[in-house]
């Protein structure tokens, strides 16, 4: 195929998605046009809501444009040259350990590699770590103990194959969309094939699932544990492999012999049924992401997967192994280029004194670092406690992801020098920052990604960068220059920097590792612009491709795999309410592009707590309420959701919002800095709060033209078309209605009209500017019942402030409801009512209303309506 453009429309360039770690396949536009691309093996044309909308997020509303010292617009050499004096000053002053790089998984592979070349090969230690750390560190650690490398043995073409795939900690209806609807048709093709979900909360994802096993939070380990057991009672180990390729059986059998049962929090019968289910069907796929990693026993979790999967023979077989699915771009790529501060390129190992001396002959460095860096949560203890003295932050935003995250952003505020490059000016984080570099986003910039299955595909520039931005390996390579190594950052392109990565990955082959890409070396520009996708290996001469350790052969020193003895923690009971954070369906990280499309943020406009319907009982809390949410130290406001898809005792809270966006919605502050001792992820679905209701004197929602103000205790403002929307709540009345009414909305001029009715406490307040709505306040004691899609379509729309004021639409213009279908803004009345008039399935939904006939990610809603509407069965 053309890799650059499809013959059907010339303006369009194949690209990949910015977003999780499926890696889609994404045919892109100059004018903001989206679709996916039907030739990407990760996708076959698929595309999520996030990925549909990345036309909407292309504005430079927000953007940093142009290099700014101490919130001072400046010039690039000005600020390099204070960049490169800065850190070298620090480096001579306290050694190369008092500086540290923060990168993301959203980086391209070539930002990585320079990157990690700059800080381990030439300042000459390790501190280069990134919010990769968050997501998938443990999946790491447990490949490695496991396989001797971080190998992920399959292909995602396994999922379809598969006779039975088990999700553990994985909500992939929402997190990853695209592959849950590869399943999903792969089911309806071979509705033999079975869905088994394990986690503790009842997801979308559990729609498609014959079963649901709501496991005790860490109870995973425990789970695996008892499914070994019963495959060794059962006689259904495969001998064979185990005494060929496998060391540790009988220690790794011991030990789960040990673990109690009951840390499942499962019955018998759910244990015994899960345990045949798996063991009786050899073409098995355990996907994992999550809620396995983010846990401070994450890679016991891991390793008690890959047991199983080991103890069976059941890897890199078609239809079968263990599947750790990223949750970022580039999280793999990152793990490629040795961009953890634990690792190094090419899949070599930092500890071993060849693979360093190997590494450093390479790239001719003055000295490599012989030990590892900082993880992510101790790299910002470091800058608490002052041993930090020059901090550099890319494409990431630590003040709101990290766990503790207030602390976070005092320790990043304690360091004497912070770089920030990014495409958004203000964010948290870089409102902490000296120096702030312009950033080429998406669109703007080329590269390379690898994705949950090894598969390399390219990002490729199909817009001009704006300002002055400019790509990170330019940057990184500018400030390497003015260090003084003017050869080893002498790259003048992109396909520079990743044909040195390519061709250094020789060195893989030469200590028999499995990252080759030798392949890929010398391509030149032409060869690297029209690179197809291609899954690694990618060995010169030979095809490319495939699965790993079928027939064994791996990368630990005996060529065997390890089965690691492993049990789950014992449960120390909680005082409070056990905290689980995760995302949602159509947001992403920390909202600084996802937030730009207002059709985004119809689904979840505000950050929320989901609650068991027990609890909120005890509580006094009624959806919709505010509920003040504790922990850490810190102090969270949130929306109240009740839902029996939680247990008693646990909640659950969304990690987008930022203090940009919800100042008091932030979940992260509310989490302890728990890390996981081998893998040094943090538990970020572990912490522990306490709840009370916020009672508030009243509640408000308002649309406005105007950015609204966060000026109240609890405000969360989201954009629309037309404007913005914003929920408010106060512990105070207004004196005056008009000035509450303008300080919100930013609306200084225009003509108010105000309803108002003491008694009640309701208010309403219209700001017509030119006849047209310019701004509504809607205030009310109770949460306000107003139709909320409805009262945003008026914004700019003429009409008199009486018919505005009504906030709900007329016969003629029927409310759609709130959004379940993002990307067609299918409402939930609208659903409703077609259900009424006699829509049976969801394909008959999407026949009527297209709802859910994109990605797909609506489905389980609106299934769930339907049964909602379903009548009672008759009672036997």
């Amino acid at each position: 195929m053309d890799s650059n453009n499809p013959a059907s429309d010339p303006a369009q360039v194949r690209t990949t998605c910015p977003y999780c770690g499926v890696g889609c396949g994404v045919l892109a536009g100059a004018d903001g046009s989206i679709a996916g691309d039907p030739e990407h093996p990760a996708n076959f044309g698929r595309l999520c809501s996030k990925g549909a909308a990345l036309g909407e997020t292309l504005g430079l509303e927000g953007r940093l444009l142009h290099p700014k010292v101490d919130g001072q617009r400046t010039n690039w050499d000005t600020a390099l040259d204070l960049v490169a004096q800065r850190f070298s000053a620090a480096i001579a002053e306290h050694g190369p350990e008092s500086v540290a790089f923060y990168g993301s998984g959203q980086l391209l592979t070539e930002d990585y590699y320079v990157a990690n070349k700059l800080m381990k090969g030439f300042i000459g230690a390790a501190n280069i770590d990134t919010n990769s750390r968050l997501c998938m560190a443990s999946s790491v650690a447990g490949h490695k103990r496991a396989f001797g490398t971080d190998t992920v043995p399959g292909s995602y073409e396994d999922l379809e194959l598969a006779d039975l795939v088990v999700l553990v900690g994985s909500n992939l209806a929402w997190c990853h969309p695209v592959l849950y609807q590869r399943i999903a048709a792969a089911k309806a093709t071979r509705p033999k094939m079975r869905v088994i979900v394990i986690d503790p909360r009842r997801t979308a994802t559990c729609d498609m699932a014959e079963m649901h096993l709501p496991v005790k939070p860490d109870g995973d380990t425990a789970l695996f544990n008892a499914l070994l057991v019963h495959l060794a009672d059962q006689g259904l180990w495969s001998a064979d492999y185990v005494a060929s390729h496998v060391d540790g059986a009988e220690t790794a059998l011991a030990a789960a012999r040990k673990d109690a049962l009951a840390k499942t929090g499962l019955t018998a019968e759910q244990l015994i049924e899960f345990c045949t289910l798996w063991a009786e069907t050899e073409k098995v796929v355990t996907v994992y992401s999550q809620g396995v990693n983010q846990s401070s026993g994450g890679t016991d979790k891991v390793n008690a997967i890959l047991n199983c999967h080991l103890a069976t023979g059941r890897i890199g077989r078609p239809g079968m192994g263990p599947f750790s699915v990223t949750g970022q771009p580039n999280a793999m790529g990152g793990r490629e280029v040795g961009g953890l501060a634990n690792m190094l390129g090419w899949h070599l190992d930092l500890e071993n004194a060849n693979h360093r001396a190997a590494v450093q002959n390479a790239w001719s460095s003055p000295g490599l670092a012989d030990k590892p860096g900082l993880k992510a949560v101790d790299l910002f203890r470091a800058c608490a406690d002052g041993k930090i003295k020059a901090l550099w932050i890319m494409s990431t935003n630590p003040a709101v992801s990290m766990p503790d995250a207030a602390s976070v952003a005092d320790a990043i505020r304690t360091v004497p020098f912070t770089v920030v490059s990014d495409i958004i000016e203000r964010t948290d984080t870089t409102a902490l920052a000296q120096v702030l570099l312009p950033a080429a986003g998406w669109g703007e910039k080329s590269g390379t990604v690898t994705n949950s299955e090894r598969r390399i595909s390219r990002q490729r520039a199909f817009l001009p960068a704006p300002g002055e931005a400019r790509p990170d390996w330019q940057i990184l390579s500018d400030v390497g220059r003015r260090m003084g190594w003017e050869t080893a950052f002498a790259f003048q392109s992109p396909a520079e920097v990743f044909d040195e990565y390519a061709r250094l990955s020789a060195l893989a082959v030469e200590f028999e590792r499995d990252f080759d890409i030798t392949g890929l070396a010398n391509l030149g520009a032409d060869g690297y612009d029209g690179l197809d996708p291609i899954q690694w290996p990618v060995p010169k001469n030979a095809p490319s491709g495939g699965r790993f350790f079928a027939k064994g052969h791996f990368y630990t020193e005996q060529g065997k795999a390890r089965m690691l003895p492993v049990t789950a923690p014992e449960d120390a009971g909680q005082e409070g309410y056990r905290l689980n954070t995760g995302r949602v369906r159509d947001q992403w990280h920390t909202m600084t592009r996802t937030s730009r499309a207002p059709r985004l943020n119809a689904h979840m406009a505000e950050p929320y707590l989901e609650i068991h319907p027990q609890d909120a009982l005890v509580l006094g809390l009624r959806d919709a309420d505010l509920a003040r949410v504790s922990g850490s130290g810190e102090t969270a406001l949130l929306r109240v959701l009740i839902s029996s898809n939680l247990q008693p005792g646990q909640v659950f809270v969304p990690m987008h919002w930022t203090s940009q966006l919800a100042p008091a919605g932030r979940s992260n502050p509310l989490v302890p800095a728990v890390t996981d001792p081998f893998s040094g992820q943090p538990a970020l679905k572990a912490g522990e709060v306490e709840i009370v209701k916020f009672e508030a004197a009243w509640y408000g929602f308002a649309v406005s033209t105007v950015r609204p103000s966060l000026s109240h205790p609890y405000a969360a403002i989201a954009p629309t078309e037309a404007g913005w929307r914003a929920e408010i709540a106060d512990t105070t009345l207004p004196a005056d209605w008009e000035a509450e009414a303008r300080s919100l909305t930013g609306l200084a001029g225009g003509e108010v009209s105000i309803l108002s009715d003491q008694s009640s406490g309701l208010a309403r307040i219209a700001i017509l500017e030119d006849g047209r709505v310019a701004g509504l306040v809607f205030a009310a004691p109770q949460p306000v019942a107003v139709a909320r899609s409805h009262v945003i379509s008026l914004l700019g729309q003429e009409m008199s402030a009486l018919e505005a004021l009504a906030g709900r639409p007329g016969a003629d213009r029927p409310d759609p409801g709130a959004t379940v279908c993002s990307c067609y803004g299918v409402g939930i009345n609208i659903l409703k009512a077609e259900i009424a008039a006699g829509a049976a399935t969801v394909e008959e939904l999407g026949q009527r209303t297209c709802a859910g006939t994109n990605c797909g990610s609506c489905k389980p809603e609106l299934a769930a309506l339907l049964a909602q509407a379903a009548p009672p069965l008759a009672a036997e």
